[in-house]
C-alpha cells in the first residue's frame, strides 16, 4: 500500500499534525490502495507559512527569470524520470487505463512544464513605453502566494497547469491534491526536492473540503487557481472575492459538437467516440452532445452506437482497455442516476443504460448513447461527467448554433465538417472559451478557460503565465530617455 504520514512543508517531509488519514482506493477493486494525512488546519497554516515565506525573503522570486528556467529544467528532468511512476499512481488512484494513462494524464503535464520552463527563460520583466505625458516602464512581478486546488480526473496535468506557469511568474505555491488522488502529488514533491527547488517554493498537501476552504481563504494566500465544478468554483469565488484575492477558476462544461451534413458520417462518428468517451466521460471538455441534422440523424446515431458498442471496457491494468471505472461508487450512483432520468425525461438508450456484465467489482458504468433528445432535457444541460452522450437533431445551420450555446455552460465545443473555413466560422458564432474544427486538443501554447459558468480568466499559453503576474507601472519625469524606449 503507497503513501505515508508525513507532508512536505518547506522543502521537506514533516510529520503531519492531523491525526486523520485518507484512505484511496482502487476505482477497479474498491480496495484501499494507499493512505495519506488529511491536513489539518494547522497542516494548511504551516504550508501556507513556508510559502509565504519563501515569497517575501526567499531566493525565487527575486531570481532573473532564465534562472528559474534552469531550476524548471531540472523539475522537468525529474517529473520525466519519474513518469511512469506517475502514470501507474495515477492508473491506482483514479482508474485511468494504462494504454492511455502516459498521454493522457502524463506527457501532456510535462509538455506544460516544459513549456513555461521555455516561457520563463524569455520573459521579459520591464519594457518602456512612450506615454502620452512622460516615458513609463511597465514591470511584471509575481502575484505572490498560490494555492493551486487539483481535481481527480485529470490530477497531473491539471497540476501542472497551475503549478508550472506559477513558478516561472516567481510565485510560491501550495498545491492541494484531491482527497481521490493525493499519491501522485507525493510522487511531485519528490521530484521538487530532488530538483532542488528552494524550500518553501512548492508544498504539497491532501485534504477534504474544510481545510481547502482554510487554504482558500487563509490571508497568506495572494491567488487560488483552481479546476473542478462550478458549484465549488461559485464558492471559491465568493470566498476570495470577500477578501479581493485573484482567482482562475476552469468549472465545468456541457460541450457540444456539431456535425455537418459535409462530412463523412463513418469517420466523424468514429472520432466522436474517443473525444465524447475519453476517460469514461470524466473530463472537462467531454463532447457529451452530439448536435445532428434530421436528416442524417439517423445514421449518425447507428453510427454512433456501433462505434460504442465495440469499446472495450473493463480492468484498467489491461493494455487492451479503452474505458475503466469512474473514480468512486458515489459518482457511478450519480452516474446511473442521470441515466434514469433521460429516460424519465421520454429519450431512448441506444446502447449501454447500466452496469457492464462481468464486473461486479469496481465503479463502472456502460458507455450510453441517447437518442430522441430534446436540447432542453437536464441530461442535454447539466454536466453528467460520466460515459453518456446525448443525440440531439437540428433543423438547420442556425438552430445548430442556437442549440450549442443554448446551456449555462461555455467550456468547450466542436464542430464536423468537410469545409474547414465553414467550421471556423461556426466557431466564432460558439460562445465558448475554446473550439475545434474536426477534433479537439489542449495545447501549452494555447489559452485554455470558459466563458459563463464554465469559469474565470485562462490557463496555459502566453495568458495562463500573466494570470500569475501583475502589472506595475513606473514614470519617470518628461525628456527622460529610457533604455529600450521607442
Amino acid at each position: 500500500m503507497l503513501g505515508t504520514n508525513e507532508v512536505f512543508i518547506g522543502g521537506k517531509w514533516v510529520p503531519a499534525s492531523s491525526e486523520s488519514y485518507l484512505d484511496v482506493r482502487s476505482p477497479s477493486t474498491e480496495e484501499v490502495v494507499g493512505r495519506v494525512p488529511d491536513a489539518g488546519a494547522a497542516d494548511v497554516d504551516a504550508a501556507v507559512s513556508a510559502a509565504r515565506l519563501a515569497f517575501d525573503e526567499g531566493p525565487w522570486p527575486r531570481l532573473p527569470p532564465a534562472e528559474r528556467a534552469r531550476t524548471m529544467e531540472l523539475f522537468l528532468g525529474e517529473l520525466t524520470a519519474r513518469a511512469d511512476e506517475l502514470g501507474r499512481t495515477i492508473t491506482l488512484e483514479n482508474g485511468t487505463p494504462v494504454a492511455v494513462v502516459r498521454p493522457a494524464q502524463v506527457d501532456n503535464g510535462l509538455d506544460v512544464v516544459r513549456y513555461y520552463a521555455e516561457s520563463a527563460a524569455a520573459l521579459e520583466l520591464e519594457s518602456p513605453r512612450a506615454g502620452r505625458y512622460s516615458p513609463l516602464i511597465v514591470r511584471h512581478e509575481p502575484v505572490g502566494t498560490v494555492a493551486a486546488i487539483v481535481p481527480w480526473n485529470v490530477p497531473f496535468f491539471l497540476g501542472m497547469m497551475k503549478v508550472a506557469p506559477a513558478l516561472a511568474a516567481g510565485c510560491t505555491v501550495v498545491l492541494k491534491s484531491a482527497p481521490e488522488t493525493p499519491l501522485h502529488a507525493n510522487v511531485v514533491a519528490e521530484a521538487a526536492l530532488a530538483a532542488g527547488l528552494p524550500p518553501g517554493v512548492l508544498n504539497v498537501l491532501a485534504a477534504g473540503p474544510a481545510s481547502s476552504e482554510l487554504l482558500v481563504t487563509h490571508p497568506g494566500i495572494d491567488k487560488v487557481a483552481f479546476t473542478g465544478s462550478t458549484a465549488v468554483g461559485k464558492r471559491i469565488a465568493g470566498l476570495a472575492g470577500a477578501q479581493l484575492k485573484r482567482v482562475t477558476l476552469e468549472l465545468g462544461g456541457k460541450s457540444a459538437a456539431i456535425v455537418l451534413d459535409d462530412i463523412d458520417l463513418a469517420t466523424a462518428m468514429a472520432r466522436l467516440t474517443m473525444v465524447s468517451l475519453f476517460l469514461s466521460g470524466q473530463f472537462c471538455v467531454a463532447q457529451s452532445r452530439v448536435l445532428v441534422s434530421r436528416e442524417r440523424y439517423d445514421e449518425a446515431v447507428e453510427l454512433f452506437a456501433a462505434s460504442v458498442s465495440a469499446l472495450p471496457v473493463g480492468d484498467p491494468a489491461d493494455r487492451g482497455t479503452f474505458l475503466g471505472p469512474l473514480i468512486s461508487k458515489k459518482q457511478r450512483d450519480r452516474v446511473l442516476g442521470y441515466i434514469e432520468i433521460g429516460r424519465g425525461e421520454g429519450a431512448t438508450v441506444v446502447t449501454g443504460g447500466g452496469t457492464p456484465a462481468g464486473l461486479d467489482r469496481g465503479w463502472y458504468v456502460e458507455p450510453t448513447v441517447f437518442r430522441d433528445v430534446d436540447a432542453g432535457m437536464r441530461i442535454a444541460q447539466e454536466e453528467i461527467f460520466g460515459p453518456v452522450v446525448a443525440f440531439i437533431p437540428y433543423d438547420d445551420e442556425a438552430d445548430a448554433v442556437a442549440i450549442a450555446n443554448g446551456t449555462d455552460f461555455g467550456l468547450h465545443g466542436t464542430v464536423w465538417t468537410g469545409d474547414v473555413e465553414r467550421g471556423l466560422e461556426i466557431g466564432r458564432r460558439i460562445r465558448t472559451g475554446s473550439f475545434g474544427v474536426n477534433g479537439l486538443s489542449l495545447d501549452p501554447a494555447a489559452p485554455f478557460g470558459g466563458m459563463k459558468q464554465s469559469g474565470l480568466g485562462r490557463e496555459l499559453g502566453p495568458e495562463g503565465l500573466h494570470a500569475y503576474l501583475d502589472a506595475k507601472t513606473m514614470t519617470v519625469p518628461a525628456g527622460t530617455s529610457l533604455p529600450g524606449s521607442p
